[in-house]
């Protein structure tokens, strides 16, 4: 090809050389300086409408960033110590109610129950004993004092009858007595007569002997039925050695329950300190666990902004883990007190040189749509409107 040849002419108004033209086709050339205004324009526009949304927010929101998900992590002791038999969750599970999360070993509790529900077994046995022979006596010695009080009733309309056939016999004789000395009745119906008299004296004595023997029956009779009392008092004092072994058992029963570490609610496994074949003791911590349905957001705002917080006021929240999605939320409670309150060193001024510093304040947001993506400990910001 040939060489195309360029010329470099010179402007004799401007005393400088003017570029040759460029060739068409030729793109390794710059653009022309139109376009690059365009470009550096549209950029600043770009920056202008940014600084204009920030600069928006920044006077129409308030933005606290010192806020983190929180929950109420729960620590499950044991009360109980022995040999843990099983660990059948890690963290990171999310478990139901009711679920066993830890065994501990449980056989001797287990037969301490059993000596116990035997022991009252055998009081229950020993008291209905007692009962049968309450009500077998009782039995027994009602019928024989009714008996013996009818029979003394017998006896005694016996001696009533005895002194009416004394008393006629006797008035009998004395008639005849007054008789025989006129020779009125003959000596042998006087002797008959006299023999009648004694005869019913005699019987009198018998009734009567009748009668004390009816009432030391009735008596002996009655004495019986004191044995009532007797094992009345027997079975009384067994009540307080049944309720005594009814506690011991109860307790054994605690102690067997314990031995079995459950889900107390529906929630996630934080953490688990234990091992299958570690020995625990009581108090010692197991498992740390929360509702993921029960988080919260706490955060610290700043005394200047905390008039923009009111209970029920609605928030937007949005997560260092979730920068595209927002959460709905309310504010539910705005502390007392500023968090240097509570602070382990105060901080006095006894000179009274000191530093203006903007104190905060601990505000508590509830949350109406997280499900269980936040989880605690998380970082998120909180925006309301001013």
């Amino acid at each position: 090809m040939a060489a195309i040849e360029t010329i470099e002419t010179t402007n004799p108004l401007e005393g400088r050389a003017t570029p040759p033209a460029a060739p068409p086709g030729d793109e390794s050339l710059p653009r022309s300086p139109r376009w690059r205004r365009f470009a550096l324009l549209a950029a600043g526009l770009a920056v202008l409408v940014a600084a204009g949304v920030w600069l928006y927010g920044q006077l129409t929101h308030v933005v606290v960033d010192d806020a983190r998900v929180a929950a109420d992590i729960i620590a499950v002791s044991s009360r109980v110590a022995g040999r843990v038999t099983a660990v059948n969750v890690i963290a990171g599970d999310s478990t139901r109610a009711g679920a066993v999360l830890v065994g501990i070993d449980d056989r001797e509790s287990a037969l301490l129950v059993r000596e116990l529900g035997a022991r009252l077994d055998g009081i229950t046995t020993r008291r209905a004993e007692l009962q049968a022979r309450m009500a077998l006596i009782d039995g027994q010695t009602a019928s024989e004092a009714k008996a013996e009080s009818a029979r003394l009733a017998g006896a005694r309309a016996n001696v009533m009858t005895a002194i009416a056939e004394r008393d006629f016999a006797i008035s009998d004789f004395d008639r005849l007595a007054s008789l025989v000395n006129a020779r009125a009745v003959s000596r042998q119906d006087w002797e008959r007569a006299r023999t009648a008299a004694e005869a019913a004296r005699q019987k009198v004595v018998s009734a009567r002997s009748e009668v004390a023997t009816a009432e030391a029956q009735l008596l002996r009779a009655q004495e019986g039925r004191k044995e009532l009392v007797v094992l009345q008092r027997q079975a009384a004092s067994l009540v307080p050695e049944q309720q005594q072994l009814t506690a011991q058992r109860d307790r054994a029963l605690i102690d067997l329950r314990d031995r079995t570490i459950v889900m107390p609610f529906d929630g996630l496994i934080d953490q688990v300190f234990v091992r299958a074949g570690e020995y625990v003791t009581p108090g010692q911590r197991l498992l740390m666990l929360h509702d993921p349905k029960r988080v919260r957001i706490e955060a610290n705002v700043k005394e200047t902004d905390i008039r923009h917080f009111r209970p029920g006021q609605r928030v937007e929240i949005t997560a260092d883990a979730y920068p595209e999605q927002a959460f709905d939320g309310t504010v539910e409670r705005v502390g007392g007190a500023a968090t240097s309150e509570f602070a382990l060193l105060p901080n006095p001024n006894p000179s009274g040189n000191f530093t203006k510093i903007t104190q905060r304040l601990p505000v508590r947001f509830a949350l109406t749509d997280a499900g269980e993506l936040l989880r605690p400990g998380m970082m998120v910001e909180v925006s309301t409107r001013k």
